[in-house]
């Protein structure tokens, strides 16, 4: 996959993160993007870890652990710069 793709598929996880997690986030569009991106990493490497197999393109399975590391980034984030 190219980077291009990547971020697609990182805003996409960044934007459902935050409609699931809604509230006041301290960044924008651009903060949106590196957190979809840096939550599919972390869901990737979690998941991995944990022995539930590599994550290798875009599938549902792929989509719903980079959701749920944007979660988790969003969470973290949030806590951080709060």
């Amino acid at each position: 996959m190219g980077i291009l793709s990547w971020i697609l598929f990182g805003l996409i996880a960044g934007v459902l993160a935050k409609i699931m997690m809604p509230g006041k986030d301290p960044g924008g569009f651009i903060i949106t993007i590196l957190i979809g991106i840096a939550g599919a990493t972390v869901g990737g490497f979690i998941s991995t870890s944990l022995g539930y197999g590599e994550v290798s393109g875009f599938d549902i399975r792929s989509f719903g652990i980079a959701i749920g590391g944007a979660l988790l980034l969003l969470f973290v984030y949030r806590k951080v710069r709060g």
